[in-house]
């Protein structure tokens, strides 16, 4: 393997033809996550690969590791669970905030075994659902003084039955002795550390994973139910890190951020794995990240400290960081990169007048391992969220016929190559996982859900979702989750929910109800049943509407754009309510992509309503009517 294979230039939308000149396999990428770290162990020991916060007002207090004290750390791990039992096809159940000890924790899980990080934050039936999904048997979890809701959660999973151990985790540079844990029958309890201290770091003691092995099992929003676990191999997350490394606008010295939960692929590839293909180090926020309040007041003076220069962030972040002072220097930072739901046009221009920064959208999704496309700052093209990565092959279909369509016109975005997922985990069985592409993948070929054109040099722009997910600022939102509590209820006797748009979080759900002839109930009490019973706060409706009937196709199913619609209409009327020269708002659902029509009594309304509805992800017009 040499440099100029591994290091391509590419800097330009035009270097992509002459990267996949060469062909993948000739680029001697490693053959695991756990072959990358051993390389950037190898050539850069000393180099600080991690700096962790303990929380955002002690962000002046981090424990730091460098290269060759994480591999340690992830040999101690991983044959800690080799001697726990777990074998490569394995998994193991990781339930905790960021801190110091998860990260080379899930290194090590996919070192062992492989690993399957569980947002806590769900319904204890959803973690349930999990876990016996992926087969695991060893859970890695919070401890009481790191969350305790989380360990709650994890000793209930315990005494209840299916885990062999559990292993507690302690808040970064946590000091003195840490309090006892109470004993589960039949399941070994006990701080990772503490159980870790006498094991050997200097090698793994079992056969290292290969490309084809599985590396991680990450969740992700179902249709219905529990959500599906979604299967990655090891070539297809260095594949996808490498990719995003191969940006040749970072070089060794650039530090990036880290603020996302390691429960989701984008920390785990953007943020840990991709910054070990060069040795870079990465500053991560405290157990809250994003959502610890004071690390806004705080941020630009940890950029300055820290140099950071690169930062990965959903929209509402940067809408917060755009009314936060700039009280230090930042000229460090070069790119903030954003994704995970739409950019409203508002949140740009605000945080780049702000900054100075510019901020550069990509696009992926957990079955595509993590990123598929990519941005440039010096080639900007406003309405895309960039090209496609290198490698990584895309069309775009009609949704009936799977037929490709030329480039410009819309239909249903599919994905091939590297990255893409080896499927859904339907079981864990006597003899490994029972994968199963559930109508997703067909002759390599990954159905995104996602509406969009390209044009003839790969660049990606969406136009919506074929699916129903919501995405609200970042949290995927299963409809069906909120749609099942509000049957619940026994005056209901239909229901429907929609993403309406929002300024602030990009989508959140508005629920529309049908009720029994007798009922009494209002959308209120609706509203707040619902956010009783829905698993994540993030899934409570805003609204909950009534109507006499919903809106039905022909052959009796409900017709979601028809909510769509009306759930934006209603947001955006209420939005330009006091704008005067307003006269009416048209909205009108075309494949799925929903376009606002904004009647307005001169052309001189324009900048008004500009100023209101550039705060919404939502296409929009004016029409003047004489």
């Amino acid at each position: 393997m040499t440099e100029d294979l591994l290091w391509p230039r590419y800097a330009t939308p035009d270097d992509l033809a002459s990267i996949e000149a060469v062909p993948l396999e000739e680029r001697g990428l490693p053959d695991s996550t756990y072959a990358l770290l051993v390389r950037a162990a190898t050539r850069w020991p000393h180099r600080t690969a991690i700096t962790v916060m303990p929380e955002a007002a002690r962000w002046r207090e981090p424990q730091r590791r460098t290269l060759a004290e994480l591999l340690a750390d992830v040999h101690r791990y991983a044959n800690l669970l080799r001697e726990l039992g777990v074998r490569r096809g394995d998994a193991v159940a990781l339930m905790s905030p960021n801190c110091a000890e998860l990260i080379p924790a899930t290194l090590a899980a996919q070192l062992a075994g492989m690993a399957a990080p569980v947002n806590g934050a769900l319904s204890a039936e959803h973690i349930a659902g999990l876990l016996r999904r992926s087969g695991a048997r060893v859970l890695i979890t919070a401890g009481p003084e790191l969350a305790p809701a989380t360990w709650a959660a994890a000793r209930a999973l315990a005494a209840g039955g299916g885990l062999d151990a559990v292993l507690v985790l302690r808040p970064t540079g946590a000091q003195g002795a840490p309090e006892p844990l109470a004993a589960v029958d039949g399941v070994q309890v006990g701080y990772l550390t503490e159980l870790a201290a006498d094991v050997d770091p200097c090698g793994f003691h079992g056969d290292p994973p290969g490309s084809a092995d599985l590396a991680a099992l990450f969740h992700t929003g179902g249709t219905t139910g529990v959500p599906k676990l979604a299967a990655h191999t090891h070539a297809n997350e260095v594949a996808d890190a490498w990719m995003l490394a191969a940006n040749s606008l970072f070089d060794a010295d650039s530090v990036l951020f880290a603020a996302l939960p390691l429960f989701h692929v984008n920390a785990l590839v953007v943020t840990l794995l991709e910054p070990l293909f060069k040795g870079q180090e990465v500053v991560w926020a405290g157990p809250l990240g994003y959502r610890d309040q004071p690390l806004f007041a705080e941020f630009w003076k940890i950029v300055e400290h820290h140099r950071i220069a690169a930062m990965s962030a959903v929209p509402t972040v940067y809408g917060v960081l755009a009314r936060q002072p700039v009280d230090a220097d930042i000229s460090s930072l070069r790119f903030a990169m954003v994704g995970a739901s739409p950019l409203p046009a508002a949140v740009r221009a605000s945080f780049q007048a702000r900054t100075g920064v510019r901020l550069l959208e990509g696009y992926g999704l957990t079955e595509a391992t993590c990123a598929s496309a990519r941005s440039f700052p010096d080639a900007p093209l406003p309405g895309s969220v960039g090209q496609r990565l290198p490698y990584q092959r895309m069309k775009i279909v009609r949704p009936d016929t799977w037929q490709e369509v030329p480039a410009g016109a819309t239909g249903v975005l599919a994905i091939g190559g590297p990255t893409v997922f080896a499927g859904y985990v339907a079981e864990a069985g006597e003899h490994g996982h029972v994968l199963d592409g559930l109508g997703k993948l067909a002759d390599g070929w990954l159905d995104t859900g996602d509406l969009a054109h390209l044009d003839e040099h790969g660049f990606v722009y969406l136009h919506g979702r074929a699916k129903d997910v919501i995405i609200r600022g970042g949290h995927n939102i299963d409809p069906a989750t909120v749609e099942d509590a509000l049957l619940a209820h026994p005056q209901v006797t239909t229901a429907g929910v929609v993403g309406a748009p929002d300024p602030h979080a990009g989508e959140v759900p508005v629920a529309y109800v049908t009720l029994a002839g007798d009922a009494t109930v209002t959308g209120t009490d609706l509203r707040d049943w619902a956010a009783h019973r829905v698993t994540e706060r993030a899934a409570a409706p805003k609204e909950v509407v009534v109507l006499d009937a919903l809106p039905l196709t022909g052959v009796g199913k409900l017709y979601k754009p028809a909510l769509r619609v009306d759930a934006t209409r209603r947001e955006l009327l209420e939005a330009l309510r006091d704008v005067a020269g307003v006269r009416g708002v048209d909205v009108t659902a075309e494949d799925g992509a929903v376009t606002a029509t904004v009647q307005v009594s001169s052309a001189d309304d324009d900048a008004a309503v500009r100023a209101v509805l550039d705060r919404y992800p939502v296409a929009w017009r004016t029409e003047v009517l004489s």
